[in-house]
């Protein structure tokens, strides 16, 4: 058995001398040690680690071009998480024609813009070598989805993934947007970490279903964008209930207000709630969003709502 078996399966420390042999040290020398280590020396040790993780996070730096960022996030996928992001942006622009608005998809596996705002095609390139994004419905949209075939699968390790954020934060030419909605992948995972620290975020909005599966996921995502300094800005239930179309009786079938009692655990708002309607699948299926192609229904309302509570919160926009 090697020296480090031995460490993980014993718990034991280990000196290599010179010669190449293992060299135990004993209760007492480990407690030697951890005195050594107290006091003065420890501080500094706190100190030396905390020079060491600054210097190792990224600098933010703002989107050229960007005022205000707004993600949109869940700990857990299938909750409507991107159809509440392209509806989202819509009712922003709906709410105020004088906003521009733009909607970037950094879900490098599974995007989803593309077919729900109804673009195909490649990007052209400006003359200083940056994407521009397609448009449609007045909204500026980026996604890996431009980039690759609509049916290959990104078959990509960590590295490729981040390199594949950076150009997508980075080499964009936005022009002037008021509000650019980010649509996250589920979880908490590298994405949301580098585009956490990479550039400045007003604020972030946690989709849920008030299902308790999807409720414990969205809890861990508020904490992950609360311990990275960015302020999640309400919860939007989606999904909250279902209407028959027939006899009009309201059923829960993911359960009633769960988000709202998580709200009151994390001391957040819920910005609304969205039903579970077939409009709202349909129409995103069909790449013509519920906001934009049935802007007079309730469920368009409600977004409408949620966007208005979204723009109620944010912080005052970057110089």
């Amino acid at each position: 058995m090697g020296s480090w078996q031995r460490l993980l399966l014993f718990g034991g420390v280990s000196l290599r001398g010179g010669g190449g042999t293992s060299v135990p040290l004993g209760r007492s020398q480990v407690l030697v040690c951890r005195r050594q280590l107290s006091g003065s020396d420890s501080e500094t040790l706190k100190q030396r680690r905390s020079q060491i993780l600054s210097r190792g996070l990224p600098k933010q730096k703002p989107i050229q071009g960007v005022k205000q960022v707004i993600v949109v996030a869940s700990g857990k996928g299938g909750v409507g998480k991107s159809t509440t992001a392209v509806n989202l942006a819509l009712a922003l622009a709906a709410n105020d024609s004088s906003k521009a608005i733009g909607l970037l998809d950094v879900d490098v596996y599974g995007p989803s813009i593309p077919k729900m705002m109804n673009l195909k095609g490649n990007p052209e390139l400006s003359q200083d070598n940056l994407m521009r994004p397609l448009l449609n419905y007045g909204i500026a949209c980026m996604s890996m989805g431009f980039l690759v075939e609509e049916t290959a699968p990104v078959v990509w390790r960590g590295l490729m993934v981040m390199s594949a954020i950076e150009k997508l934060l980075r080499q964009v030419d936005w022009g002037h947007l008021d509000y650019l909605v980010v649509d996250m992948p589920p979880g908490t995972g590298d994405v949301q970490l580098s585009v956490s620290q990479n550039i400045p975020i007003s604020g972030a909005v946690i989709v849920s279903t008030p299902q308790d599966i999807a409720l414990m996921d969205a809890h861990k995502g508020a904490e992950m964008f609360r311990k990275v300094h960015v302020p999640v800005l309400g919860l939007v239930q989606n999904m909250s209930v279902f209407q028959c179309p027939k006899c009009k009786h309201k059923t829960h079938i993911f359960g009633a207000d769960g988000a709202r009692r998580l709200a009151r655990t994390l001391d957040l708002d819920v910005l609304g709630d969205i039903p579970l309607h077939l409009n709202i699948r349909e129409t995103s299926d069909t790449g013509q969003p519920i906001v934009f192609s049935q802007p007079e229904s309730d469920e368009a309302k409600a977004y409408l709502r949620i966007a208005a509570e979204v723009v109620k919160r944010l912080p005052p926009p970057l110089k």
